[in-house]
């Protein structure tokens, strides 16, 4: 990517990750470094979507979203089908989506794949009307969210010792409840601790569990957790960790991107993309195939 005329927009999350109070420096220095013209824009995260619609309607040819994965979601959401590209900056805690495309999370790295311009189409998962770039999950996880998040408004406590403290508390408090599922190989009424749609497949076992080789396969990854107490939840746990996992602890349901999940209550804790949403049942799944132009290495360079 040559020096633009035009500016290229930065969306900089100032709460995102480990973004700090130095964020707006050090991603000046390393945009500058990479011979990026850059216009920075400071936000919080609940204005990400706003700010990126706006650009798109614009006519910005690209928009960087500087953050975590919650910024990258919000970002991708607002950007999705449109012709503007996105390129990704990690500042966030995690970065599961700049892992699997490739995108180093050193800053000047990141910069300079920035500044090299090469494009990759990339799917996006969809819930109802919510877009979602790495996961959405029912069960466990979005109550360790809940909790993590209120101890960090609460108690200040960084993102990960809540994390710590959220996930032995959750286990304190494991329970498993009944959903009916409805994909391409027809109706399942499951009692599980936890349900997990990605976009795209996810490894479960170690040394890649978490990770994603592809991300335009243009399908779901549907996972349901098949043990429904606490020992036996912690067993699977332990067996991914080692690499051992069985193939009944987490059963993949096949699916050509699409999933309804009902349930009896009136509504469900659910996270996307890091974030808790509590939202009435029927929820909708579906793969938006390639839906999302993103500057990223070359899939050939990317890390396997």
């Amino acid at each position: 990517m040559a020096e633009r005329a035009r500016a290229v927009p930065i969306l900089l999350n100032r709460n995102g990750g480990t973004a700090g109070e130095d964020a707006r420096e050090r991603v000046a220095k390393a945009l500058k470094t990479a011979g990026v013209k850059a216009r920075i824009i400071l936000t919080d995260g609940a204005d990400c979507a706003g700010h990126a619609a706006r650009l798109v309607k614009s006519g910005a040819p690209l928009v960087v979203a500087a953050g975590g994965d919650g910024t990258m979601s919000a970002v991708a959401g607002a950007l999705a089908g449109s012709g503007t590209a996105m390129g990704v900056l990690p500042l966030g805690t995690l970065n599961h989506l700049a892992r699997d495309l490739g995108i180093p999370f050193d800053l000047d790295e990141a910069a300079a794949v920035l500044a090299a311009g090469h494009v990759r189409c990339i799917d996006l998962g969809q819930l109802n009307d919510q877009t979602f770039v790495n996961n959405s999950a029912i069960g466990l996880y979005p109550l360790m969210v809940l909790d993590r998040d209120g101890q960090q408004k609460r108690l200040g406590r960084s993102k990960r010792l809540a994390l710590l403290v959220a996930s032995a508390r959750t286990l304190v408090r494991f329970r498993h409840q009944r959903l009916a599922l409805t994909a391409d190989e027809g109706q399942a009424v499951v009692d599980t601790p936890l349900l997990f749609v990605g976009n795209n497949d996810y490894e479960v076992a170690l040394p890649a569990a978490g990770r994603r080789a592809v991300l335009d396969d243009g399908a779901l990854c549907v996972l349901v957790l098949r043990k429904p107490n606490r020992a036996g939840f912690l067993a699977a746990v332990l067996r991914a960790m080692i690499g051992r996992a069985r193939p009944d602890d987490l059963i993949r349901i096949a699916t050509e991107g699409r999933l309804r999940v009902d349930s009896a209550k009136s509504h469900l804790a659910v996270a996307v993309d890091g974030e808790t949403l509590h939202l009435k049942p029927p929820l909708d799944y579906c793969i938006r195939k390639q839906a999302l132009s993103v500057i990223a290495p070359p899939v050939e360079q990317s890390p396997a």
